[in-house]
């Protein structure tokens, strides 16, 4: 499919998530917690043809990348309760991801 096509109606999600999360942050955020990134990418994948066996290795490592992204969700927001600056906030939230996937990949390596 069309990069362009795929481009404007993945942005256009983004800003109405975005929209509905400034008139109300609290179902923003749901709506923003919801794979829609995850959901957006298998579809395009299964338009284009990918085999079943592509989609569901992709599935798995959108699991493997959920623990870290919860982490990078609770250091982030733990950061902005207390008062950090925003883009402070956003690179302890993205180094506390990068850490947490390194060790869980050294843990899973190690058979553990």
């Amino acid at each position: 499919m069309n990069f362009v096509v795929k481009t404007v109606i993945s942005a256009l999600i983004i800003a109405t998530v975005t929209l509905i999360a400034k008139q109300y942050p609290k179902y923003g955020g749901i709506i923003a917690a919801l794979p829609l990134v995850s959901l957006l990418s298998l579809f395009w994948l299964y338009v284009q043809g990918e085999p079943a066996s592509n989609l569901g290795n992709f599935l798995f490592g959108v699991l493997y990348g959920l623990p870290g992204t919860i982490i990078l969700i609770l250091i982030v927001a733990f950061s902005l309760k207390n008062s950090l600056p925003f883009l402070l906030s956003i690179a302890l939230g993205v180094g506390g991801w990068i850490i947490f996937l390194k060790l869980q990949g050294f843990i899973l390596n190690r058979g553990c």
